[in-house]
């Protein structure tokens, strides 16, 4: 029986070989140094793609031809409520750093990178920065300062003058001898601080004012250098209405210049 070459084939396996030796006859019509040349191109060319498809497919797998999509805006959105809304994009969180932000809430999103709305390849990684809420300030030492510019210097490092209380102190009246909470002590931005500020060294006996009516009390406390504080009443026989039965400081004792006593007086009298 006898075979029949399909003629097509033939021409295409004729013109496969005429091209291999026209390339075998122009490699040695090539000097040597030449061919040396290009089969050093050809090896480094080789080793390059080889290089790059290890990386792509082994070390660095990715889609060749990765979609684009725009990154989605996180910020103000909790660490969770942000890696859920990248994930539905296609992309991840990434390197997440704790920054103090002086309006940020605590646990939200203050900064990102890629900012939003760049185009990325799906599957890339977006930075984000979560708030930690404002730097704390220290407490400025304002001891041994008068009280009106221990108050300002409070204001200038950011913080508020919640209140201030007397105490009785070896210090010049009017200067601040301690803060609530101490010097050093971090606080938020606005919070308060309270200034114990002296009303000076205890050097006057307080005088017994039981039996007296508030007018005499008054005017024995302002002879003495003290001032009459508060006064409540109750009901007693222990005295007529309206004297006073009871006092504090306790008589005796001794109290700062300027200070307050407080009294007691039996109800039903003039207050």
């Amino acid at each position: 029986m006898k075979f029949r070459r399909h003629q097509g084939t033939t021409m295409a396996w004729d013109k496969w070989f005429g091209w291999l030796g026209g390339l075998r006859q122009w490699l040695r019509d090539m000097g040597a140094g030449k061919r040396r040349l290009l089969i050093l191109a050809a090896t480094l060319f080789t080793a390059f793609l080889a290089g790059y498809a290890l990386a792509t497919l082994v070390l660095f797998p990715s889609p060749i031809f990765a979609r684009s999509e725009a990154v989605p805006r996180v910020l103000g959105l909790t660490l969770d409520d942000a890696a859920r809304a990248l994930a539905a994009a296609g992309m991840v969180a990434s390197d997440t750093a704790l920054v103090s932000h002086p309006t940020g809430p605590r646990g939200t999103i203050v900064w990102q990178d890629p900012p939003p709305s760049v185009a990325v390849p799906q599957g890339t990684g977006v930075a984000l920065s979560v708030s930690r809420g404002p730097q704390p300030i220290p407490v400025p030492d304002v001891r041994q300062y008068q009280q009106e510019l221990a108050e300002r210097l409070i204001e200038a490092a950011g913080l508020t003058v919640a209140g201030i209380d007397t105490s009785t102190a070896p210090e010049e009246r009017g200067v601040v001898v301690n803060t609530r909470p101490p010097a050093g002590r971090s606080r938020s931005p606005g919070e308060g601080v309270t200034l114990f500020v002296s009303v000076g060294a205890p050097t006057i006996s307080v005088p017994d004012l039981a039996g007296l009516t508030l007018e005499e009390a008054r005017e024995l406390l302002e002879l003495t250098g003290l001032a009459l504080g508060s006064t409540q009443a109750r009901t007693s026989s222990a005295a007529e209405p309206g004297l006073i039965i009871e006092q504090n400081p306790a008589a005796g004792t001794l109290a700062a210049p300027g200070a307050a006593v407080r009294v007691t007086i039996v109800r039903g009298g003039i207050q």
